[in-house]
């Protein structure tokens, strides 16, 4: 526990703002998603709106933590089968394709890191249903946060509703602390065994990011050094959001406009709890 950073009130207040702004460059970029565009011009477009109307700074662009290649640009996009760390470049993309958009930007310091997906034209049943139950995933997982909750409770309801709709949960990467520094403890990992793990305080915030995919489990790495594919080429998808630990559950700190709604049970669950 010691190496958890409990965010003080000015933290706070700075997250909530680079959350705000992490959210709405995804719904800047949600009409620019379409067949024929390619990944470096969505690229481009999300990191000339954060630096010339946010005035923020895209946190991956030369990203490098140790044993890595610094990442080259501002934004991750995953597509179909990529699991994560997608680079942006040439692949325009295609009818029924879905794609992953990662963003993290950095506001005063603070950084706002979520992530959403996106499906392309008229994408599959398969497609649709998964990326659903991601969602699903990563809201069942945001509904366990309360201070006395423990990490391993967040994990064991991800792994549980993904498994039982026929999908596996990837292991080798999870959510983290986040603040002035990108990536901080805690691991959140998006499987395991409730009562487990670090307990939950009032102050903590970290991301929620659920990696599931259609097939197996099994990752593999791209000759880049950071694209990460499915093994057995089947789709993937991710959700993301940062979380706050608040006195008496949690607050999504990366909430805008344009952001999808929360699940009708999650809302149900929420109004049953205040009624």
């Amino acid at each position: 526990m010691s190496n958890i950073s409990i965010k003080s009130p000015a933290d706070i207040e700075g997250m909530r703002v680079a959350g705000r702004l992490g959210s709405e460059v995804l719904d800047y970029i949600t009409p620019f998603i379409k067949v024929g565009v390619t990944t470096g011009e969505l690229d481009r477009l999300c990191h000339e709106y954060m630096v010339n109307v946010q005035g923020s700074i895209p946190a991956p662009l030369n990203y490098c933590p140790p044993g890595y290649t610094p990442y080259p640009k501002a934004i991750c996009t995953s597509v179909n089968d990529v699991i994560c760390h997608g680079i942006p470049g040439d692949k325009a993309l295609k009818d029924g394709d879905v794609v992953n958009l990662d963003i993290t930007v950095i506001k005063d310091g603070y950084h706002g890191d979520n992530s959403r997906m996106f499906l392309v034209g008229k994408p599959s049943i398969l497609a649709k249903r998964l990326s659903e139950v991601t969602y699903e995933c990563m809201w069942l997982g945001i509904a366990q946060v309360k201070p006395g909750a423990h990490l391993g409770d967040i994990g064991h309801v991800i792994q549980q509703h993904a498994e039982k709709n026929g999908y596996s949960v990837v292991r080798e990467f999870c959510g983290h602390g986040i603040g002035k520094i990108f990536h901080e403890e805690p691991q959140v990992l998006h499987y395991g065994r409730p009562g487990t793990l670090e307990r939950l305080e009032a102050g903590m915030i970290f991301t929620i990011e659920p990696m599931i995919n259609a097939g197996r489990r099994d990752i593999k790495e791209m000759g880049d050094g950071w694209t990460i594919k499915t093994k057995d080429r089947s789709l993937s998808a991710q959700w993301e959001h940062t979380v706050l630990v608040t006195e008496t559950g949690y607050e999504v700190l990366t909430l805008s406009a344009g952001s999808p709604p929360p699940p009708a049970f999650i809302t149900e669950a929420s109004a049953a709890a205040a009624a």
